[in-house]
């Protein structure tokens, strides 16, 4: 038996679908045949999908996002709360508007995505699926972006959450991703040298490709998950070594 990823006639968002992760997943879920609508707060230089102007921190443009997908293509099938991120500040330094900002966008703005596509996804007879996209510093200490990583962690109980309250109807899940090679990497981790060290410490050998994560998403979002619903799929290579064990072996 063939065991293949389907999503023909679905209508699929992607949020910060443009670049990195997001351009991965809007990418993997057209392949497999869904209609793909991206958005970010610009235009890019050669959008490869369907793309709308929207800054998913206002809940007004993310209404109008929603309503103008469904006035085009009818229906919504698929969202992917991709948008997110945070520059590294460590707490003590950290403003007031700066952990409300990051925040905002990793759990707020998520909600205000996910609350949208519900209200389109329950008037349809086959209902909908939402894909949060979360991080293990969901799941771990995050030093030097703490209000991220509790951010992502707040997205990991809202997506329980949501399941529980939406469900049979609309389908929520989470993938929570580790170390992944994107086009910022290189500086985050100090150029080729400090990614190969960072890479040593994952039991796997390698960080993620954003394809990696791409493929867990559409999985979630297809008919082969038709029972996945307030899971969290994570997806770190097996996580890190332990650093007691480092230090026991000298």
């Amino acid at each position: 038996m063939t065991i293949a990823i389907d999503l023909s006639g679905r209508v699929a968002v992607v949020t910060g679908g443009t670049r990195g992760i997001g351009a991965a997943i809007a990418d993997c879920l057209a392949e497999a045949g869904a209609l793909v609508v991206v958005c970010g707060r610009q235009l890019p230089d050669a959008p490869a999908h369907e793309f709308h102007a929207c800054d998913v921190r206002d809940p007004d443009q993310v209404a109008e996002l929603v309503a103008a997908v469904v006035r085009n293509h009818l229906r919504l099938d698929v969202v992917v709360n991709n948008a997110g991120g945070s520059p590294r500040a460590y707490a003590a330094e950290a403003s007031p508007r700066f952990s409300e900002a990051i925040i905002r966008l990793n759990l707020l703005a998520p909600l205000h995505v996910a609350q949208a596509a519900n209200r389109v996804m329950q008037q349809q007879d086959d209902g909908g699926v939402i894909v949060n996209v979360a991080s293990v510093s969901a799941l771990r200490p995050s030093p030097g972006t703490a209000a991220y990583g509790a951010a992502k962690a707040g997205l990991l109980s809202l997506t329980q959450s949501l399941a529980v309250e939406w469900a049979p109807k609309v389908r929520v899940n989470a993938v929570s991703a580790g170390l992944v090679a994107t086009e910022d990497s290189l500086e985050h981790y100090g150029g080729e040298e400090g990614l190969a060290r960072v890479a040593a410490t994952v039991p796997n050998g390698r960080f993620a490709t954003p394809g990696d994560i791409a493929s867990a998403v559409a999985f979630l979002a297809s008919p082969l998950a038709t029972y996945a619903t307030g899971a969290n799929v994570v997806l770190h290579g097996g996580g890190e070594w332990p650093a007691f064990l480092r230090a026991a072996e000298g």
